[in-house]
This record gives C-alpha cells, structure tokens and sequence, in this order.
C-alpha cells in the first residue's frame, strides 16, 4: 500500500509541473477546446452532410462570438471596478433587452418586424444597449464611484423597472404576438442569421485588437484607482474606453443569442482558478477558451451524453447564478 502511494506522489507532481506555468495551461485549455469543437462538428454526421456542416458552423461560430464577448466583457469590468463578483448584466442589461422586444413586437408588430429585417433589429437593439449601458456606467463612475452595494441597487433598480414595463405590456399583447415575442427573449443559440454574425465577427475583431493591446495597461488598473494614476496611466480616459468596449461586447452578446446572466461570472472566475496569473495576457485568452470549452463541450453533453434533456442556456445560468449567490454569501460572512 505504501508502495503504491509513493508511486502515486511523484506522478501527481509531475502533472502538476506539466501545467505549472500559465503559458503551458493556456495550452491545456486550447487542446481541450479544440477537442470539443471536432467533435461537436464530426460527431453523428450523417444524411446531409453539406446541410449538417453549415448549420452547424452557423451555431459554433455563435457560441465563439458570445464565448469571447461575455467572457472578455466581464473580465474586464471586474478589472475597471476591482471586484469579482460583479458582472456587467447584473445592472438590468438583460432585462431591458426583454423591454425592448416587448416594445418592438407591442408597437410595430410581427410583420413590422420582417419590414424592419433580421439586421435591421440587430443593430438597433445593439444601439439602445449601448447607449444604456454607457450611461450607467459613465454615471457610476463619475457620480458615485463604484460601490459594491450601489452597483447593486442601481441594477435592482433598473431591472425592476424594465420588468414592471415589460409585464405591463405583455398583458395586452394578443396570444399569437405573446408566443413570438416568447420565442425571442430566451437564450439560444440556434437562431442567428450569418449576417448577424458577420457584423458581430468584424465587431468583435476589432474589439479583440483593440483590448489587447491594451492588455499591460489593463494589469496597471487592476491595482486601482490611485496605484494607476500614480504609475501614469490616464485612468479616467482609460476607464472610459475600457467601459464603452464592455458596452459594445455584452449589447452584442445579449442581442445575437439573448439574456445570459450569469455567463461571463462563470467563466471569468473559473479562468481565474484554472490560468493562475493575474496578467491579463493569459487572462484574456484564457477566459475566451474557458466559454469555448462551457459552450461547445456543455453542448456535445447534452446532445450526445444527455440526448438533449436540458436547454444549455438554462443549465449555464443555474451554474452561474448558484456561483454569484456563493460569492454574495462568502462576502457577507467576511
């Protein structure tokens, strides 16, 4: 017996040495996240192949697009605000996006909105966010300054508000609009156009560029507000920048696949544990790879393993939202 658990020692320590350094878990990470995207594409091709190709490229290049949003959006506002438990949809983004369906679908109606086209309602959508979300954000920052329990507030605010409204509506919607305005304020994945996700592909292109290049300034204003100033870094001008990109990246998420909460809180934080630097040039990738891995490998699990039992969307915000609550609960007992 303890002959085989000396031999087990070394072994684990050499694992461990295979994945000590951040560069060579990023690796890991990238080998894993190609697996599942092989085996989402291959598995259980049959009949059509063309057809069962492009479809579900359509959905891979989805969930690519809303894995680097999310993730890039909420590592980046915790680095701005200097909290992890705080996540750019918790301040009501989510909730006016449903408001914006609701009004889009009381006041033009369906056939309005095949008037308007796909497009047309995308990038609308995408501008009522971010025009919201950069207000609020601008706000807090030069109002009130970021706050743990006033962030909180002002999201339960907001939300409850465009909820209030949205419900409102609802009641005097006809049962036919009501099943399609049902229909679009869920997450999924399965239902963006490939113009859509050519506009958000160039968007987030550009995004990605910009970002990292920012990636050294970014390790200077996780030290804060002062420390940042005192290093030389345009803090406010930064900061503004930074929080116009997370603007342009959660209004591009929530209005190509819909609401996902707690999303970017999961991943954000598992890159935290599993990269084990604070250096945003492994940080960022890392925190792309981890919503790769969430997205595609938690999709071939319910297809395959789960024969689709469960809606992934539903099952990432249970996760997520079970993690912000043992954040909330951890932080109090502190």
């Amino acid at each position: 017996m303890q002959a085989d658990s000396s031999i087990r020692r070394p072994a684990r320590r050499s694992l461990r040495l295979c994945f000590a350094t951040p560069a060579k878990r990023l690796m890991g990470l990238s080998a894993l996240a190609l697996a599942f995207i092989v085996l989402f594409m291959t598995i259980n091709l049959g009949g059509n192949i063309g057809y069962i190709l492009v479809h579900r490229s359509l959905i891979l290049a989805t969930m690519l697009l809303v894995a680097f949003a999310s993730g890039i959006a909420t590592l980046l506002f915790q680095t701005v605000t200097n909290n992890r438990i705080l996540t750019p949809s918790v301040m009501g983004l989510e909730t006016l996006f449903i408001l914006i369906q609701t009004l889009l679908i009381f006041f033009i109606d369906a056939n309005g909105l095949k008037m308007l086209g796909t497009t047309g309602q995308f990038i609308c959508e995408a501008a009522i966010l971010v025009l919201f979300s950069t207000f609020l954000y601008r706000w807090l920052l030069g109002r009130i300054g970021i706050n743990l329990h006033m962030v909180l507030l002002v999201g339960l605010v907001c939300g409850t508000l465009f909820r209030s409204i949205s419900g409102l509506l609802q009641r005097l919607l006809e049962p036919g609009e009501f099943a399609i305005l049902q229909s679009r304020i869920f997450a999924t994945f399965t239902r963006a156009a490939p113009e859509i996700i050519a506009i958000s592909g160039v968007a987030v292109l550009a995004v990605a560029l910009i970002v990292w290049r920012m990636r050294h300034s970014l390790d200077v204003i996780a030290l804060g507000r002062d420390m940042s100033i005192g290093l030389g870094v345009a803090w406010r001008r930064r900061v503004t920048l930074i929080l116009l990109l997370v603007s342009l990246l959660v209004a591009l998420s929530t209005a190509l696949v819909g609401p996902l909460t707690f999303f970017g809180l999961l991943v954000a934080n598992l890159s935290y544990q599993l990269i084990g630097s604070h250096r945003h040039q492994y940080l960022l990738p890392g925190v792309v790879l981890t919503g790769i891995i969430t997205l595609v490998g938690g999709q071939v699990i319910l297809e395959r393993l789960l024969h689709m039992a469960g809606s992934l969307s539903v099952v990432i915000e249970f996760v997520g939202g079970a993690l912000f609550l043992w954040f909330l609960i951890k932080k109090a007992a502190v």
